[in-house]
């Protein structure tokens, strides 16, 4: 349903959510059958330059940005959480280890967010206030993850890809910001699509972002912040811009050519996305799509 009732005033330049999914060349759900969790601490950690990079980068272009980063790597990497925070970014969730929303019950789910929460907090000093489902894992099979976000204190979410996809999605969800819990605060931002011949696209990062031509993605966000008066909300992880990484042996193809296709190519494209458009942290994103979520939950209610 392509639903937008409400639009705010429009602003000279939207301001858009850059983030990044902080996790290691390893942990990702392409590779989640052929590599352990138990075997995470003897492979070469990455990650750490790999944020340095983008940190670099970030810098440079002087823009800030959210780094949505496993527990498991900021209990390994506290100096680089530290590093984050004090060089203006947010610091927000995602979760422990990676493990998808849909395989936990809300036990479960509730101990992973509070483990996460609390390693990236006493890393970091900082508090988190944000959080990112692994593979943008929250869907219609799990109500209760936003009833436990909203009881742990967290204020947004950005962990719906409002689309159909073989990996993961949820097609009915709204395309931007809304509150999905009645009577709360908490809102929900999806990653960014467009619409291309009456569909839905996604145009929010990632692998499509590295496959696709440029062009591609500066159209839909222009389409988004022109057309729609929305921000766009665009995510990447560090091991996209690191080409060098190892292989994982076994890996099925489909795996292997999301994973590894124009890994080199990464940071130029990246460098002109920062350059094309203005961006900021998902919690100043959150804030300003705050009032348009609520508008939007109050029209549906009547």
């Amino acid at each position: 349903m392509e639903h937008s009732p409400v639009k705010p005033e429009a602003d000279t330049a939207v301001i858009n959510g850059l983030s990044v999914d902080v996790e290691d060349w390893f942990q990702v759900g392409a590779f989640e059958n052929v590599i352990d969790r138990e075997d995470w601490d003897g492979l070469a950690l990455r990650v750490e330059d790999n944020v340095l990079r983008i940190l670099d980068m970030f810098g440079e272009a002087d823009v800030k940005a959210t780094f949505f980063t496993l527990g498991w790597v900021a209990k390994r990497h506290g100096p680089l959480m530290r590093r984050i925070v004090e060089a203006g970014h947010e610091l927000a969730s995602h979760g422990y280890d990676h493990a998808r929303v849909f395989t936990f019950d809300r036990k479960e789910f509730g101990e992973d967010i509070a483990k996460a929460q609390a390693i990236l907090e006493d890393a970091s000093g900082a508090k988190i206030a944000g959080y990112r489902a692994p593979s943008f894992s929250i869907d219609q099979r799990t109500p209760w993850a936003y009833e436990e976000l909203a009881a742990q204190g967290y204020t947004y979410s950005s962990s719906v890809a409002p689309i159909a996809h073989d990996h993961y999605g949820w097609r009915e969800a709204p395309r931007f910001a809304f509150n999905p819990l009645e009577g709360s605060d908490l809102v929900e931002i999806p990653v960014t699509t467009a619409i291309l011949g009456g569909r839905r696209v996604a145009a929010g990062g990632g692998g499509f972002f590295r496959v696709l031509p440029y062009a591609f993605s500066r159209w839909a966000i222009r389409q988004v912040n022109r057309e729609e008066n929305r921000p766009a909300v665009f995510y990447f992880h560090p091991w996209e811009v690191d080409p060098d990484q190892p292989r994982v042996p076994g890996a099925p193809i489909k795996s292997r050519l999301r994973h590894y296709t124009n890994l080199k190519k990464m940071a130029p494209k990246l460098r002109e996305l920062i350059d094309d458009f203005a961006w900021g942290r998902m919690d100043e994103v959150a804030e300003r799509e705050a009032a348009f979520a609520k508008a939007l939950q109050d029209e549906w209610a009547a």
